[in-house]
């Protein structure tokens, strides 16, 4: 009888940490999705668009506290894409990685709404995944909103690495760096 408690033990660690690799490649990935479609969508606003920012009161002196910025980066406008950006995850599949067996993410329609162009090969799709996806890149958004606007209010080279990994550890099997370099 006592054989059967080592083995259940040893059954059970095995699948959570299958669990837990599971949960660390789907977060990974919504990351890295959520970052892939924000920066797209910040470059297609013109860049000679700007936005008021500031106080819109009147000072004693009769002047206002009025600042333009670029809209792109604006936090009106990344908070408008945060609320609406997660909706596209419908628009990615699954696909396992051949040499290290873990789950990427990738889009599965093209950003003018085609699939002929893209190569599908290996890519499961369905609405499990796209649902799954959807959530968790709400939860992310959710728990990480600050970040995100913060990162993406100014330009950042790696946007992906350093959100997805350094700063928020959603993609810590990712990189092979030390976290102190943020």
């Amino acid at each position: 009888m006592r054989g059967w408690g080592w083995l259940a033990l040893l059954l059970g660690a095995l699948l959570g940490t299958a669990w837990a690799r599971r949960s660390q490649d789907l977060h990974c990935g919504a990351c890295r999705a959520l970052v892939d479609e924000l920066e797209w969508e910040i470059a297609q606003v013109d860049p000679k668009k700007t936005i008021q920012m500031g106080s819109f009161r009147i000072n004693p002196d009769g002047s206002q506290s009025v600042v333009e910025v670029p809209y792109a980066r604006s936090e009106a406008h990344l908070t408008e894409l945060l609320e609406e950006v997660c909706d596209r995850m419908k628009e990615y599949g699954e696909q396992i990685d051949p040499s290290t067996h873990r789950k990427n993410y990738v889009r599965v329609v093209s950003r003018n709404g085609e699939s002929s162009e893209l190569d599908l090969q290996g890519i499961r799709i369905d609405s499990d995944i796209s649902g799954t996806l959807k959530f968790v890149c709400e939860s992310i958004v959710e728990e990480y909103e600050d970040e995100l606007i913060e990162f993406f209010s100014r330009e950042a080279e790696n946007v992906k690495d350093k959100l997805c990994s350094k700063r928020t550890d959603l993609c810590d099997h990712a990189l092979h760096i030390s976290h102190d370099e943020l």
